[in-house]
């Protein structure tokens, strides 16, 4: 069966819109191995997500590489990495991340804090609060509703912005840290399957974060990275800017 973007690309070139561009591969495996993004002069990257992403911007400082609106976690990060190492690329890099947000929060605001950026690439961090917000009973949501409202928010960006590139950060919890405990799993993995099937069907680079935490505490403790299970320390930031800077050649 082919992936959902080749479908997307196969019925808005016969629409008469420009082909989804689609020069991503295989999604099932890897951090970034085989397929890098090459960025192109003047290209806009935009993160997108909850309060990993926000990591307390100012969301009053809206323009493009604005040290106030990048805020203070992996996106400021990787930012100032991606501007210092393309410095000849006139890279302009937003953050839009906002704390508390799920899948039908960004769906909500994605006409300007996405499709009005037009984004030549979007990455995307989204998937705790869909599930932690249930746990508090703030939300009802399913793992299967998680996966629709997600993939419907994609295929509405592709119809918009065909030849975007995408990166779909896995949502993760480093257990025994506060609020993570074995009472998050099994459920908490359907969200993370979920994010990786969504990955593959629309052929964007996945980056699997919790294989990444998980991996980290072989050198120190789930405390050291990230101080509640969820929200990133520096330490925790270093290790996931580090993932997204690797998406790129």
């Amino acid at each position: 069966m082919k992936d959902r973007r080749s479908f997307l690309k196969q019925t808005l070139a016969a629409v008469g819109v420009a082909a989804v561009g689609s020069n991503m591969a295989k999604a099932e495996e890897f951090i970034v191995k085989d397929t890098k993004i090459k960025l192109q002069q003047n290209d806009i990257i935009l993160f997108q997500g909850d309060s990993i992403t926000d990591h307390g911007r100012n969301r009053e400082r809206l323009g493009p590489n604005d040290l106030e609106g990048m805020g203070k976690g992996y996106a400021a990060q990787a930012a100032r990495t991606l501007l210092h190492r393309f410095a000849s690329k006139n890279l302009q890099i937003y953050n839009r991340g906002i704390g508390g947000h799920k899948v039908p929060q960004l769906q909500e605001r994605w006409q300007k804090d996405c499709l009005d950026i037009k984004p030549n690439v979007l990455s995307i961090l989204i998937g705790v609060n869909d599930y932690w917000h249930k746990r508090d009973g703030k939300y009802q949501g399913t793992a299967a509703e998680y996966k629709s409202q997600y993939r419907k928010l994609l295929d509405y960006t592709l119809t918009h912005l065909p030849q975007v590139k995408l990166i779909i950060g896995e949502p993760f919890g480093v257990k025994g840290v506060k609020y993570v405990d074995d009472s998050w799993y099994p459920e908490f993995a359907d969200y993370q399957r979920a994010t990786k099937e969504i990955a593959k069907e629309y052929n964007a680079i996945f980056i699997p974060y919790q294989s990444i935490f998980d991996k980290a505490q072989k050198e120190a403790e789930g405390k050291y990275w990230t101080y509640d299970g969820v929200h990133t320390s520096m330490a925790g930031i270093s290790l996931m800017a580090e993932a997204i800077v690797n998406c790129f050649k």
